[in-house]
């Protein structure tokens, strides 16, 4: 089936610009996933470099057993540094640290730390400071995230110092221009593959057909991995009408009004697809302000504001990452290291599907393993 090809249409709600997306050229609707351009899929790597395949799997084992300490010494801590956009809603970045050093003390492995949360879309001066001094301190060790170009033009300056080694956080799909001088890791939940699940869900809900609106993240790879990849699995069956679609500024304020723009543009609106937390929140507020709760939303992530907004039945639906998965193979990717050992390049942590109509008990439960070092 060949790409439509639609008009990107501008306009601006109260102090955000806001975009009207139909189907961008992005993706290929056969596929029902989406090709970023640049970028290999998670999939598409582990089949092209099979050798990463069998590390990744054999490290995804470690994560799931219980550690196994350290046994050669470590003549000086390694030197951590830390940037995350962790001023939000959600709650993963924070947990996700606090996995890892967890987990780092179980191994043994002395380290010393300095973690910068910052907001996401935020001041990139603030983190291009925080990123600059880890450098400047020749930490052995340096976890970001990549999602705007700025921050791009960043790591390749990264890449190309021998002192530092970098680890990119909430990204699982390797950049193809720099194959031979690649990140010490990629590490996250495949945005893909979460993505997938709550299309997969949706299309439980309304088997006969259904009108819905996406709101994005901000401009960036979240939103063509989480937004784009959403519209093309729900492309093929043609039942399905995409109604509108807005970037954010990727929080609960610019989710609401995005909401509040789709509900009143569209009366007969079934669901709300949104792309992170802090978006879902927002849309959770316009859907109570029109009062119509037929008008269906998810989450993205399952972290603790999530899970209680769905066991209060006030989000209906949710893709729940393994959180502490992340911030334990983060650490035991550092072992191996210290150990002389390969290292994955790629590592994805797993996903649950959770629902307003799952039973206490295996909300518990699933909370129980996915914060398992993090509670």
């Amino acid at each position: 089936m060949k790409n439509e090809n639609h008009k990107w249409h501008q306009t601006s709600i109260v102090v955000f610009s806001v975009v009207f997306v139909l189907l961008s050229s992005l993706f290929t609707v056969a596929q029902a996933t989406v090709s970023i351009p640049g970028f290999w899929s998670y999939d598409e790597y582990l089949k092209v470099f099979p050798e990463q395949k069998t590390l990744t799997a054999n490290l995804k084992e470690i994560v799931r057993e219980k550690p196994i300490p350290l046994t050669m010494p470590v003549k000086t801590p390694v030197k951590i540094s830390v940037v995350y956009p962790g001023e939000q809603i959600s709650d993963y970045w924070r947990r996700n640290i606090t996995a890892f050093e967890r987990r780092m003390k179980e191994l043994n492995i002395p380290y010393s730390i300095n973690s910068v949360f910052t907001k996401p879309n935020g001041d990139m001066r603030e983190q291009s400071a925080s990123l600059y001094k880890a450098l400047k301190d020749k930490s052995d060790y340096l976890i970001f995230t990549l999602d705007t170009t700025r921050h791009r033009k960043f790591v390749q300056h990264v890449l190309n110092n021998p002192d530092t080694k970098l680890i990119l956080q909430n990204i699982t799909t390797p950049v193809k221009e720099w194959e031979g001088n690649q990140p010490f890791m990629y590490v996250g939940f495949d945005h893909a593959k979460g993505t997938q699940a709550l299309a997969d869900y949706y299309k439980t809900q309304f088997p006969g057909d259904a009108r819905y609106a996406v709101l994005y993240f901000s401009q960036g790879y979240i939103s063509t991995a989480r937004g784009d990849t959403f519209i093309a699995d729900m492309q093929p069956d043609q039942k399905y009408h995409l109604s509108s679609a807005y970037y954010t500024n990727a929080n609960r304020e610019s989710g609401y009004t995005a909401a509040m723009s789709a509900l009143s543009t569209d009366k007969n609106l079934d669901f709300i697809y949104a792309c992170s937390t802090d978006i879902a929140f927002g849309a959770m507020d316009a859907i109570r302000k029109f009062k119509n709760d037929k008008v269906m939303i998810n989450g993205w992530g399952g972290g603790s504001a999530e899970l209680d907004a769905i066991a209060k039945k006030e989000l209906d639906v949710t893709v729940m990452r393994m959180n502490d998965d992340t911030g334990i193979a983060m650490a035991e990717a550092i072992k191996l290291d210290l150990e002389h050992k390969p290292v994955p390049t790629v590592f994805s942590g797993d996903f649950e599907i959770v629902t307003k109509n799952d039973s206490p008990e295996r909300l518990s439960k699933l909370k129980k393993y996915a914060f398992r070092y993090s509670n």
